[in-house]
């Protein structure tokens, strides 16, 4: 028997027993979510009307003025087709000083402007006898399944994501993974978290997931879209042009210098379901410490923390699959669910 077809079938009668797939190559947090890292929160407002299928996700880290208390902070930008904010003054100054908000691309600006009110009514002088904030927003594109140009996503909608954060909270096609696409499945928002033991920390991980060409779909190592192809013949194909923004939450002592070091390990997780960062795919991850003094461990004290980044990374996108509902939008156009596509698999 063809090496390949093996490992698929193992893989099938894995989902057809438990319902699971994927093997953390370290131990997870309690919740397997990046609510693990302590007070990190996330909220989500979600629109599901018709042709409207968008939302906003906001990830709030602990304290109740970053823009007076910032936590340390980096980004690693694998591919640029995007358009996010707050990132310039992130990779100059180190610091985050607002919550993060997701949604689509064109609600950047509102996204902006949430922020900053939200700041303002923290930090009455803002602007004035104070410096103004840096807002950090970013977005994937879901205009395949929500009409975009509508520009439903109000001030109010991201104040409500905003409001409604929480440790507990729901993954898949919710909040600004709403709309997305992933390997021309139904993606959004899925979460992982893993232990550090030797720097008694823990990994959180968030993900918009909203890339990768099916034929390069990979789970556990085995090249399972080419299998599903066939079974979708209807389906309209997704290149690696999409995009997928990754958060990244611990609660190790890092400085922006050694968590710009953690964010780019996320590339490995995502080489590893079969993305490649296509020419058109905005693939930015952002990662910060909970503790606003750093008390920077030696580098190679840091060897777990980025073998558990590209790990829970990796997983993350695979809880966005598991999670996601299929979803109808505009003009009609559809994605299935994953697990409705294995189910047929394994039968």
């Amino acid at each position: 028997m063809d090496f390949q077809q093996m490992q698929r079938d193992l893989l099938l009668q894995r989902w057809r027993e438990t319902r699971q797939l994927g093997q953390p190559r370290s131990a997870c947090g309690p919740t397997n979510l990046i609510s693990d890292v302590s007070g990190v929160r996330v909220g989500h407002a979600t629109l599901d009307a018709g042709e409207i299928q968008t939302g906003v996700t906001a990830i709030v880290p602990p304290g109740d003025n970053l823009f007076q208390q910032p936590l340390p902070c980096a980004a690693a930008v694998f591919n640029g087709f995007a358009k996010p904010v707050g990132l310039v003054q992130v990779e100059e100054l180190g610091v985050l000083q607002t919550p993060i908000l997701l949604s689509n691309t064109l609600a950047i600006g509102t996204l902006f402007t949430t922020l900053v009110r939200d700041a303002i009514s923290r930090n009455p002088e803002l602007g004035r006898s104070l410096p103004t904030v840096n807002p950090v927003a970013l977005e994937c594109n879901d205009g395949w399944l929500n009409d975009i140009q509508a520009l439903a996503v109000t001030e109010a909608l991201a104040q409500q994501a905003l409001n409604a954060a929480q440790t507990d909270f729901a993954r898949g096609s919710v909040g600004a993974g709403r709309g997305m696409s992933c390997f021309s499945l139904k993606g959004g928002i899925g979460s992982a978290s893993r232990l550090i033991p030797a720097l008694d920390a823990t990994l959180g991980v968030l993900v918009l997931a909203n890339f990768g060409a099916l034929t390069a779909l990979t789970l556990d190592g085995v090249r399972l879209g080419e299998m599903i192809e066939p079974l979708l013949p209807e389906l309209t194909p997704q290149r690696d042009a999409g995009s997928i923004i990754i958060i990244m939450a611990t609660d190790a002592p890092l400085d922006a210098r050694q968590l710009k070091r953690v964010a780019k390990r996320a590339g490995a997780g995502l080489g590893r379901l079969g993305s490649y960062w296509g020419h058109g795919s905005g693939d930015i991850a952002l990662a910060f410490s909970t503790l606003a003094q750093p008390q920077p461990p030696q580098d190679a004290a840091l060897e777990p923390l980025l073998a558990a980044a590209a790990d829970a990374t990796e997983h993350a996108v695979l809880d966005a699959l598991l999670a996601a509902t299929a979803v109808t939008g505009f003009r009609g156009h559809h994605r299935p669910a994953l697990t409705d596509v294995l189910d047929r698999l394994s039968q």
